[in-house]
């Protein structure tokens, strides 16, 4: 399935919003190989929080390889030598205010996966096995990773 998130998305579980939701619809990407979402309403108590706008961004964006990588042939010993990567990335960026008073200024959090050429074929259920725990990880502690990126403490 490719990146297609609904037209409405619940958000975790978070100290100070109440059963926050967001509403997407898509947006202009930046480039032939991504796809990018807007953050067009929110749903729930969301104090303060804008959705989408051309001075304050709130966006979601997939990035593909510009070229797939393959995996290479092995030598005349059978080994193979060099293993290529494919990196995707998932970038969602949210305007916000530093200041009252201030410019909004655009935060950010970027995913990137690395996969090595020929995984796709050979250990697929392994590349699901490793979003399936990175999503759970962060699911499961949104409280915690916000509660770093206020007092950078682990």
């Amino acid at each position: 399935m490719a990146f297609s998130p609904g037209s409405s998305v619940t958000g975790a579980a978070i100290t100070g919003l109440t059963t926050p939701g967001f509403t997407l619809a898509a947006g202009q990407a930046p480039n032939a190989v991504s796809k990018q979402y807007n953050v067009t309403g929110l749903t729930g108590t969301q104090t303060g929080v804008i959705p989408h706008g051309l001075s304050s961004p709130f966006t979601a964006t997939m990035f593909v390889p510009s070229n797939i990588k393959v995996l290479g042939v092995p030598n005349s010993s059978g080994v193979i030598r060099s293993f290529p990567r494919n990196q995707f990335d998932l970038l969602v960026r949210k305007g916000m205010i530093p200041l009252a008073g201030q410019p909004s200024q655009v935060a950010w959090i970027r995913m990137m996966a690395s996969v090595p050429a020929g995984c796709d074929l050979a250990d697929a259920n392994s590349i699901r096995s490793l979003m399936s725990l990175f999503s759970g990880l962060v699911w499961a502690n949104t409280q915690g990773v916000s509660d770093v990126l206020f007092n950078a403490t682990l």
